[in-house]
């Protein structure tokens, strides 16, 4: 199926921030922004679940229990990422690698059900994990799947209400187009707040 004119631009966006995101996470090097590459080493555990100042938000074991703040942990498995029910805190608490790439991976695998899958996931049934190699990696996967789902959708769901029935959004009253671009501001920004915290553990207890 040939990729609808309005996607197009909005595909590649997610293409660009996804490569960039993951590389910046895995390295070798990833672009300076300028079509220069800049080495950068893979991101280790201590780094991804590092937490800067107290009252941080993480992902932690379901064992332990939740975090400052919050009310419980949301995931299957092991790990699961702090979180409280409705209203959020304010101001939102300052969150780990960690905490934004579950979050990152657990919105595209969901939103990728809800629209072309099950409709059925919930935030429960994603697997956070305290293993940064093991975290990138579930990233990548939900971002394969968000991606497989906008190479199947035509003009018509673009435009069509609802298209995406994710329940933590405002998806099921948005048209699809402006779930795709919202999707994208999220890989967006979270993407260079991962970029700051690598950047900001790099340079933790340097003089200045």
């Amino acid at each position: 199926m040939a990729v609808p004119a309005r996607l197009d631009p909005l595909l590649r966006q997610f293409d660009f921030a996804r490569k960039r995101l993951v590389d910046r996470m895995a390295g070798p090097a990833v672009d300076s922004g300028n079509g220069t590459e800049v080495a950068v080493g893979p991101m280790g555990d201590a780094e991804h679940l590092w937490e800067p100042g107290p009252g941080c938000w993480s992902v932690r074991r379901h064992a332990d229990g939740p975090g400052p703040g919050a009310a419980l942990l949301t995931g299957a498995g092991g790990w699961g990422r702090d979180a409280t029910p409705p209203p959020h805190p304010t101001p939102p608490p300052f969150t780990t690698i960690a905490w934004r790439l579950s979050h990152l991976g657990e919105m595209l695998a969901l939103r990728a059900d809800h629209t072309c899958g099950s409709r059925s996931l919930t935030r429960d049934d994603y697997e956070s994990s305290g293993d940064a190699t093991a975290a990138v990696a579930a990233f990548g996967t939900a971002a394969d799947a968000w991606r497989a789902t906008l190479l199947s959708v035509d003009d018509t769901a673009l435009d069509t209400v609802g298209f995406s029935a994710y329940p933590y959004g405002s998806d099921p009253e948005d048209p699809f187009l402006e779930t795709v671009w919202w999707v994208n501001q999220e890989l967006l920004h979270h993407g260079a707040e991962i970029a700051l915290l690598r950047d900001l553990y790099r340079l933790r207890g340097a003089s200045g």
